[in-house]
């Protein structure tokens, strides 16, 4: 592939040092040209230096409608204004916790305070239909999970996929609930007031909370 397309060559340095280029490359092998977000776009979770993340949250994979993924799991790209439905929840539980009526859904302002919003896999084919699970991406993305859990920083698990991963923190760096789909987030979610409890572990560990 020409070099404007490696996978390797798009990982901001600071990251290139925890993670293995052969490692990324099999994985670029395995997925070929069919992929989003787009190669500008695949690790924007990733923009963030790894001694800067405070909070890390766990999604699974991309957005399948092509204009809405952007790299940073949850998020879409101001553009867009019909938010997915899982979006619309967070959204939702934002304003029942902290009053919050957001009307963006590019979360990239989270993200420039240090939260990191890290997808399980970090790309989907272009038709949203062909899954690139098990090619790899999960094991590049647990050797950051691992990291992170060593460095303190306080993790957001959201459904049982994620769950997984509260065995690599302490329980009071852990904020879990079920996943906020619409096919769980009335078991659970609403009413879970995820962000002012991370507001309340920063502050407590004396460091400065998140502006949602």
């Amino acid at each position: 592939m020409p070099a404007q397309f490696s996978f390797w060559d798009h990982l901001p340095k600071s990251w290139q040092e925890l993670l293995n280029q052969y490692d990324l490359e099999l994985i670029q092998q395995n997925i070929g040209s069919n992929f989003q977000p787009g190669i500008e776009n695949i690790f924007a979770a990733f923009k963030i230096p790894l001694n800067e993340v405070k909070v890390l949250i766990v999604g699974q994979d991309p957005y399948p409608k092509f204009d809405h993924a952007m790299g940073l799991a949850f998020s879409v790209p101001s553009s867009v204004k019909t938010f997915p439905p899982t979006l619309k929840n967070i959204f939702k539980e934002l304003k029942n916790d902290l009053g919050i009526d957001r009307k963006n859904g590019d979360l990239s302002d989270w993200a420039d305070q240090g939260v990191m919003l890290l997808n399980r896999t970090l790309t989907i084919g272009k038709d949203g239909k062909t899954t690139h699970i098990n090619l790899g991406w999960e094991i590049l993305t647990e050797k950051v999970i691992r990291s992170l859990a060593d460095r303190g920083v306080l993790v957001v698990l959201w459904g049982k996929e994620a769950q997984k991963f509260a065995k690599f923190f302490p329980e009071r760096k852990i904020i879990s609930t079920v996943h906020p789909s619409p096919l769980s987030a009335y078991r659970g979610f609403f009413g879970s007031k995820p962000f002012s409890k991370i507001n309340q572990i920063l502050i407590a560990d004396k460091q400065s909370p998140i502006r949602w």
